[in-house]
């Protein structure tokens, strides 16, 4: 293949692939169209990989064949084993590996090019390295806190703020010193490890309660990097694919913030998730109705219109099957059920969704928080599994409560309430619930797979008799 020809097939592949990646996320954004967005995405990126393989400036295939296969060692088993309710923890390792590949491939550019960087480029090297080393360590720090490795509350002292906004200060120095000077080479590797304290110090002050948000933000980050290394190498492709990343990934953020009624200096700031002591009277004082699955069975049994509420309690448990189990019962008796899903449910953006799409939950049951909310009134019983904060009445009245104004699931609402919980331990951020004190709420303690597989017994065992 002569060389013009060659040239223009990658670009060919370029263009289809930077349209497949629109076309996805455009199909990813709505449930009955994910599939499609997903098989569009893969296609993209094989056709950008091919493409970037036939690129005239690699002259040996042998250290890609050696990473392919070594990559592809580490990525099939997190594929194939890595459980569904792990998802968010291997979307950190993504970010992470992601995030890596970007800062090291800048490393290698910087030493190559230099001292002949101009000052864009070595603009956009500073960008990519910064970008692409916090998002590293951060997405391993979010990673160990998603798989409670480290404590998922806040880890704060008394400063700290100060400290990150000062190790990122002396790191965008070094950056913008670099551009007027690379050949200064002894500051990179204080660049870049400054870069990687920060990544660590920023999302150890972040709590569990904001992980959706922390991963969906280290997300854009990545694609930053990523369209920031697509300048270096004068790649478009590159540069289309971070930004779509990038964007997609911050417009995701913000819509978790305002999920939260957060901003993102709240978010990264605020150490929201700390346990608030005083906040709400002790257990001790105050008293639940208790039932069992049998009894719950019973109830929902003769109500007509049924509202399931996932948490990430259903995801711990993997109850996202006998949950599937429980609704195919209460429809062959004709009893209406939905599922309402809260953006910030669970540990990621869209985590009860996959769940639930995995046990192949019908798509048009699932019903977001804004279209969901006028109908608990309406609703016999909503069955709660696992959720905590996002269920919190005291979202709406308790100013002193650091969930104050997060928009929640109007719960509280429906006819009778029912709660599946291990045990009364508050959420991820660290206050009582006040739905479970309610008269018209009953608690079904125990494991979430355990209790939804002996409500669906007794259903059964009802419908035979």
């Amino acid at each position: 293949m002569t060389e013009p020809v060659l040239a223009d097939a990658i670009a060919v592949a370029y263009i289809a692939a930077a349209v497949l990646f629109i076309l996805a996320l455009k199909w990813l954004s709505a449930p009955a169209t994910a599939r499609r967005g997903v098989r569009a995405g893969e296609i993209g990126m094989v056709l950008a990989v091919v493409g970037a393989l036939l690129r005239h400036e690699i002259v040996s295939y042998q250290w890609i064949l050696v990473a392919f296969f070594l990559g592809s060692a580490v990525g099939i088993p997190m594929a194939v084993f890595m459980p569904m309710t792990a998802v968010p923890q291997r979307t950190a390792l993504s970010h992470a590996f992601g995030a890596l590949a970007a800062a090291l491939v800048g490393t290698a550019e910087y030493y190559l090019r230099t001292p002949t960087l101009d000052a864009f480029t070595m603009s956009a090297l500073d960008l990519e390295m910064l970008l692409g080393f916090l998002t590293f360590t951060g997405s391993l720090m979010a990673f160990g806190k998603l798989q409670e490795l480290l404590p998922t509350r806040p880890i704060t002292y008394r400063g700290q703020n100060v400290v990150n906004l000062a190790l990122l200060g002396l790191a965008v120095a070094i950056a913008i010193y670099l551009v007027w000077d690379p050949g200064a080479t002894s500051l990179f590797p204080v660049f870049a490890g400054l870069a990687l304290v920060f990544g660590v110090l920023l999302i150890i002050p972040i709590g569990g309660a904001d992980m959706p948000t922390v991963i969906s933000l280290l997300n854009s980050y990545a694609g930053l990097s990523a369209s920031a290394m697509g300048f270096v190498l004068d790649n478009k492709l590159l540069i289309i694919a971070g930004a779509l990343d990038g964007a997609s990934g911050f417009i995701l953020s913000v819509i978790m913030c305002r999920a939260m009624n957060r901003s993102f200096t709240n978010v990264l700031f605020g150490a929201f998730g700390s346990v608030q002591a005083g906040a709400a009277a002790p257990a001790g004082e105050r008293t639940v109705r208790s039932a069992t699955p049998e009894e719950a069975a019973s109830i929902l049994a003769v109500a007509t219109s049924v509202i399931i509420v996932p948490g990430y309690g259903m995801a711990v448990a993997q109850a996202q099957h006998k949950v599937r189990e429980l609704y195919e019962a209460l429809t062959k008796r004709g009893i209406e059920v939905r599922f309402a899903i809260h953006p910030v449910a669970g540990r990621m953006p869209g985590h009860m969704n996959v769940l639930l799409a995995e046990a192949e939950i019908p798509y048009d049951r699932l019903v977001e928080m804004e279209e969901i909310n006028p109908e608990f009134p309406q609703t016999d019983v909503a069955l709660v599994i696992g959720a905590n904060d996002v269920t919190n009445p005291a979202a709406r009245h308790d100013t002193s409560s650091p969930i104050y104004g997060m928009p929640i699931l109007d719960v509280d609402r429906a006819k009778t309430v029912m709660v599946i919980k291990r045990s009364m331990s508050p959420g991820f951020a660290g206050v009582e619930n006040e739905l479970y004190y309610m008269d018209k709420t009953l608690m079904l303690f125990g494991d979430a797979k355990a209790v939804v597989g002996e409500m669906v017994k007794a259903l059964s065992g009802a419908a035979h008799a």
